[in-house]
């Protein structure tokens, strides 16, 4: 690899399974992490997910790379305190799902002090926290890199030899398109997940029944990423806004266009609708 030093800041399930698969696949070099939560640290050290690290934004010092694991409603503040650490020569990535706008007011930020490399691991699950770190997270995963017409090369090609060395396949993508891409296949499951389980809540009151002492098999898979942390899919929300929006939007159609069909009795409408979806998820690899 590299790099010599790595700091993660933001130590929860995506930055310790970054770090944690640095360790394994090689790295020799020192990972430190910085975290506004010091048990979060201290128990990434006790896992051997991270050698040193602390609440101090001068564990930064030293470091060749600096990757931001946080929500990103927090990327401004985290830029703005990491950069009188910076050294000379170092990269600033990130593993967030948001990129768009997000990318060009990073590296304006970073301007001057070190190129900022915009990246999102297709990869996690809906747990939170070091402590749920996963091994092998990322092999055999999609990165998508986003540059823009400011990208240093250099710091570029190494970001992609970096996940790469991780097992992941590495994609291109332009920051505004990953967000309306991911805006429908990440972003709104998400929302809609969070969104069902809210209904039946509601639904448990209206009934008179705790109807989550009655779910199955699929609604708990179908709802599973409803567990995922709130702080982060907030942030999300609101960083992608108007993508998610128009998501949103065309998922109502689409519910409004089913609600028909089961308001008429449509035998042979429906049988379409759910086999028209049958095949479309048929595809998903």
């Amino acid at each position: 690899m590299d790099f010599k030093k790595v700091c993660v800041v933001g130590l929860g399930l995506i930055g310790g399974s970054f770090a944690l698969n640095l360790k394994q696949k090689g790295f020799s070099g020192e990972v430190v992490a910085v975290d506004v939560n010091p048990e979060a640290v201290k128990k990434g050290i006790e896992l051997g997910i991270v050698d040193r690290g602390g609440t101090d934004y001068s564990f930064v010092k030293g470091c060749d790379l600096v990757i931001i694991a946080t929500p990103v409603g927090v990327y401004r503040e985290v830029i703005e305190k990491i950069t009188p650490f910076l050294s000379k020569g170092a990269i600033v990535s990130d593993l967030g799902s948001v990129k768009g706008e997000l990318v060009y007011t990073c590296e304006r930020l970073l301007k001057g002090r070190a190129p900022f490399v915009g990246g999102h691991p297709i990869a996690g699950t809906e747990k939170s926290g070091v402590e749920n770190s996963v091994e092998n997270l990322f092999e055999g995963a999609k990165f998508i890199i986003t540059p823009t017409e400011n990208s240093d090369k250099e710091a570029l090609e190494k970001i992609k030899k970096l996940w790469e060395s991780l097992g992941s396949e590495v994609i291109e993508m332009d920051p505004y398109h990953h967000d309306r891409v991911f805006a429908a296949v990440s972003h709104l499951p998400h929302v809609v997940a969070y969104s069902i389980v809210s209904a039946i809540g509601e639904l448990s009151k209206e009934v008179g029944e705790n109807l989550f002492e009655f779910t199955g098999g699929g609604f708990r898979d179908f709802t599973r990423i409803a567990m995922s942390d709130p702080v982060m899919w907030r942030d999300i929300c609101i960083a992608n806004k108007d993508n998610l929006l128009f998501s949103i939007k065309r998922f109502k159609e689409a519910l409004e266009k089913l609600e028909e069909l089961i308001e008429r009795e449509d035998r042979e409408g429906l049988k379409v609708f759910f086999e028209k979806a049958r095949e479309k998820r048929s595809l998903v690899k």
